[in-house]
């Protein structure tokens, strides 16, 4: 096996963007994305509603179709220890709780040392107070994440009343301004601090780095008929209506701007109260019935709203919200190349001629092989019952990738081996997502 060293050139990282797409139907309270249909598992009566409930995605896929199972064992120890014995025995002599109980799935951990790391959702204090030196801290799988929706009637007041996630926003509002009036809290087209907010959160799990811009939909339907669509058509974060539906009264408002779109945060706040058809529908969560518009999309996408345990339902109000992500993925693309007269021996054994003795002298002191061993002839003649001449040449089936200690650090295989013949340059391109 011969390594080479590769040069500058051909070596370099590159960035691919992509635009994966995003579906989200709200309908009855529940959260569709990308049309996922109920997945069954052999051991779940549904995989992702169990673990993971339907609308959400689950980071990293851990703990699919692995229930939680309540015992009093600990992980990886003798099945008859108590779990809660152990922990009772710990506690009165002061000593740190260094076992995890098991529950029959995966789990992220650390333990407490003078490093002082520790998970994101612990506070300092807890941190400080709750843990001993040598105690283990765990997580839990799945982590999912889907978009939730709020309706902000009080965004802020000078009583002092006022909603955290809307307060937080205010400064990305004011400072997208420059793009258009429609984002500032107060302007000419009103004063967000008193007005009714229709707010929809999408994590960055669904878009990565950023919401493409132009490509943001939102569609509200009744009883399968479209009544209303916003678009973010010019591309500076306006949603505009462009359709309005069959309803004479809703005419009048399509062209105008019912919301923007905070493409890095991944917010959308709607503030669109005109009416979109002439029927009401129980859209805050109780038995009074209000007239569809834009500060009632996505009802029932995670906000509380429990309208089938009041006796009333949705009707056949139906939301969908589309748009497409962009991630960056760094690739690392890598050129190995074999030149003429380069890479010919190959160390499967079928490479040389049957038969030969590979071993020339062997003694407790020295082990010599047979310096002439025979190469097989593999070369191809165009004529029947003739043997062509030998030709040196061998088939590259993988391509080892070392580092400056000649520790392997990766294989690339081939999906068939390519002939590499003696008096041909051969060239590999290699990538790898990082």
């Amino acid at each position: 096996m011969s390594l080479k060293k590769f040069k500058s050139r051909e070596v370099f990282t590159n960035t691919m963007r992509a635009h994966p797409s995003c579906d989200f139907v709200i309908l009855e309270g529940r959260v569709i994305y990308n049309n996922v249909p109920d997945q069954s598992g052999s051991r779940n009566t549904d995989v992702r509603n169990v673990n993971t409930a339907k609308g959400y995605v689950s980071l990293y896929e851990f703990n699919i179709d692995r229930p939680y199972v309540s015992t009093d064992r600990i992980v990886g120890d003798d099945p008859t220890i108590s779990y809660a014995a152990a922990v009772t025995a710990s506690e009165a002599v002061t000593d740190p709780v260094t076992f995890v109980q098991d529950t029959g799935r995966i789990y992220p951990w650390i333990s407490k040392d003078s490093a002082r790391s520790s998970f994101n959702t612990v506070g300092a204090t807890s941190y400080n107070n709750e843990f001993m030196y040598g105690d283990v801290l765990t997580g839990t799988y799945p982590l999912s994440a889907s978009i939730t929706r709020e309706l902000i009637a009080t965004p802020s007041s000078s009583a002092g009343t006022y909603n955290a996630r809307y307060v937080a926003l205010r400064n990305s509002l004011n400072f997208y301004g420059l793009r258009s009036e429609h984002y500032k809290v107060t302007s000419s087209y009103g004063n967000k601090d008193a007005q009714t907010l229709n707010t929809i959160a999408v994590p960055s799990i669904f878009y990565g780095t950023q919401i493409k811009p132009g490509s943001v939909s939102l569609k509200m339907y009744v009883t399968g008929t479209l009544i209303g669509e916003l678009q973010d058509k010019r591309r500076n974060g306006e949603l505009i209506q462009v359709n309005s539906g069959s309803y004479a009264a809703n005419g009048a408002n399509s062209g105008s701007v019912a919301g923007v779109v905070l493409y890095d945060e991944g917010y959308i706040v709607l503030t669109g109260s005109w009416a979109m058809n002439g029927n009401t529908y129980p859209l805050l969560g109780g038995p009074s019935s209000v007239s569809p518009s834009w500060i009632y999309f996505g009802a029932g996408a995670n906000d509380g709203l429990t309208l089938n345990g009041q006796g009333v339902s949705f009707g056949n109000f139906v939301c969908d919200l589309s748009f497409l992500g962009t991630t960056e993925t760094q690739v690392l693309t890598m050129f190995a190349h074999a030149k003429r007269g380069e890479a010919n021996y190959s160390t499967n054994p079928t490479y040389l001629q049957y038969g030969q003795d590979k071993t020339f002298f062997t003694s407790s002191n020295i082990y010599e092989e047979n310096s002439e061993l025979l190469i097989k002839n593999i070369a191809s003649s165009s004529h029947a019952t003739y043997s062509a001449s030998f030709e040196r040449q061998v088939y590259v089936s993988r391509v080892g990738i070392y580092d400056a200690n000649k520790n392997l650090l990766g294989i690339a295989t081939l999906a068939s081996p390519v002939l590499k013949k003696a008096d041909e340059d051969i060239s590999f391109k290699l990538k790898l997502d990082v």
